[in-house]
C-alpha cells in the first residue's frame, strides 16, 4: 500500500491547501522560551515559535537537532492550525495521563500533585541516559522504585512506562518481566527500531508476559505506522500532531495503520497541546488516555490558564487553538537572536514545502513520501 495515497496533501503540494508565503507566516510570529519545573528528557527550557494566522494561533517547535526536511512537517501542522483550523471533534473531552519524569521515588508524589485530582492514567519515564550515552548508574533499581511508587500512590490508575528507546532487547525483556506485578497498561518504545520492537514483543509473549507494546519513536514518518503493523511489532502506536504534519494527516495515518493510537505531546506549549487534543477528539476510537498533560511540567506557559487536565481530561478545543496571553508572552519572549534563529528555521522548512529548497526537496520526508 502506498501510504501517500491515503493522506491529505501537504500545504503547497498539488491539490493541497495554500502555503502562505514566509513573510505572512512570520508577520505575527513570537519566539518563546519556557522554563521547565523539572528536567524532562534532558531539557530544562523548551523553545518554540508561535504563529498567528487567519484561523487562529499555531505552534512551530521542531527540536533543535531537526533539519529542514523533518521540520517541514512541523510547519505543515502550524499552517493547518493557523490557516485552516482543525476538523470537527467527535467527543467533548479527551482523557489525559499524568507524566512522571525520571525523578527519585520520593519525588513522585510531588510531581503527581501538579496534575490535580482525578488522575486515571500515568506515564512513567524509565531508562534515563547520561548526556554522554549509557544508562544512568543505578537506573534499574531507580526505575523499579519509581514505577512501584506510582502504583502505591494510585492503585487503580492505568500505569504505562516509556523508555524512549533506552533499553537493549535483553534489558527490556528483563525489566518488563520484573514489572509484571505492577500490571502495566503498556510499555512505550522500550527499544529502538521496528525490528527490535518486534523481537521484544515476541520474547515477552514466549515468557507469558502479556504487557502490550506501543511504538513511539518508530512511527515518526508516514510509512512507519504501516511498517509497525505489518511487522507485528506493536499493539498500539503513539502519534504526535506536529511531526506527522497536522491533525488531518495524523488521523489518516492512524486509520491506515489499523492500530489503536495514543495521542501524545512533543513537549508543546499550551498552543500545541490544543492541537493534540484536537486530534484525540477527532479520532473515531480512543481507548487509552493521551499524553497531553505535559504543560504541567512547565514553570511558565503562554496561555492563561494553561492547558492542563482537570479531573484527568482536557476539553476538545474545537476548531482553533487558545490565544496566548499578551502579558505571559512578554515574560517568555526570546531575545532578538532567538527570533532570528526561528525565522531562519521557518524559511528553511518553508522552502522544503514550496519545493524551492537547494536540493530540490518538496514536502517529502527522509523516505521521500509526500
Amino acid at each position: 500500500m502506498d501510504p501517500a495515497a491515503a493522506l491529505p496533501p501537504l500545504p503547497g503540494s498539488p491539490g493541497g491547501p495554500a502555503l502562505p508565503d514566509v513573510e505572512e507566516l512570520l508577520e505575527h510570529a513570537v519566539a518563546v522560551s519556557l522554563p521547565m519545573s523539572v528536567r524532562f528528557r534532558g531539557t530544562d527550557v523548551r523553545r518554540a515559535l508561535l504563529l498567528r494566522g487567519p484561523a487562529g494561533w499555531a505552534e512551530f517547535s521542531p527540536f533543535p537537532e531537526y533539519g529542514p526536511v523533518e521540520a517541514s512537517r512541523w510547519l505543515a501542522a502550524a499552517v493547518e492550525a493557523g490557516w485552516q483550523g482543525w476538523p470537527a471533534p467527535v467527543r467533548e473531552a479527551v482523557p489525559v495521563n499524568a507524566t512522571v519524569p525520571a525523578v527519585a521515588a520520593d519525588d513522585v508524589e510531588g510531581v503527581l500533585a501538579r496534575y490535580g485530582e482525578g488522575i486515571a492514567a500515568v506515564k512513567v519515564k524509565v531508562a534515563e541516559h547520561r548526556p554522554g550515552g549509557g544508562l544512568v548508574p543505578g537506573s534499574h533499581s531507580a526505575d523499579l522504585a519509581r514505577v512501584r511508587r506510582v502504583r502505591e500512590l494510585l492503585p487503580d490508575a492505568a500505569v504505562r512506562v516509556d523508555a524512549n528507546c533506552g533499553w537493549t532487547v535483553a534489558q527490556a525483556v528483563a525489566m518488563l518481566t520484573e514489572l509484571q506485578d505492577v500490571g502495566l497498561e503498556y510499555a512505550e518504545q522500550p527499544v529502538p527500531g521496528i525490528r527490535m520492537l518486534a523481537r521484544v514483543r515476541r520474547m515477552l509473549r514466549e515468557r507469558g508476559v502479556a504487557t502490550p507494546i506501543a511504538a513511539d519513536e518508530a512511527v515518526r514518518k508516514e510509512t512507519d505506522p504501516l511498517a509497525v503493523a505489518q511487522a507485528d511489532a506493536a499493539d498500539l502506536i503513539v502519534v504526535k500532531v506536529q511531526p506527522l504534519g497536522g491533525v488531518r494527516r495524523a488521523a489518516a495515518i492512524v486509520e491506515a495503520a489499523g492500530l489503536d493510537a495514543v495521542v501524545s505531546s512533543a513537549l508543546d506549549t499550551s498552543v500545541g497541546i490544543a492541537g493534540g487534543a484536537a486530534l484525540a477528539a477527532h479520532l473515531p476510537r480512543l481507548p487509552h488516555a493521551c499524553g497531553l498533560g505535559t504543560a504541567a511540567l512547565f514553570a511558565a506557559d503562554v496561555v492563561s490558564p494553561p492547558w492542563r487536565p482537570r479531573g484527568g481530561a482536557l476539553p476538545a478545543p474545537g476548531g482553533v487553538a487558545p490565544a496566548p496571553d499578551p502579558d505571559l508572552l512578554r515574560r517568555v519572549r526570546d531575545d532578538a537572536d532567538g527570533q532570528r534563529w526561528w525565522a531562519e528555521r521557518v524559511r528553511a522548512a518553508h522552502a522544503v514545502l514550496a519545493g524551492t529548497a537547494p536540493d530540490g526537496t518538496r514536502g517529502a520526508g527522509a523516505d521521500g513520501v509526500q
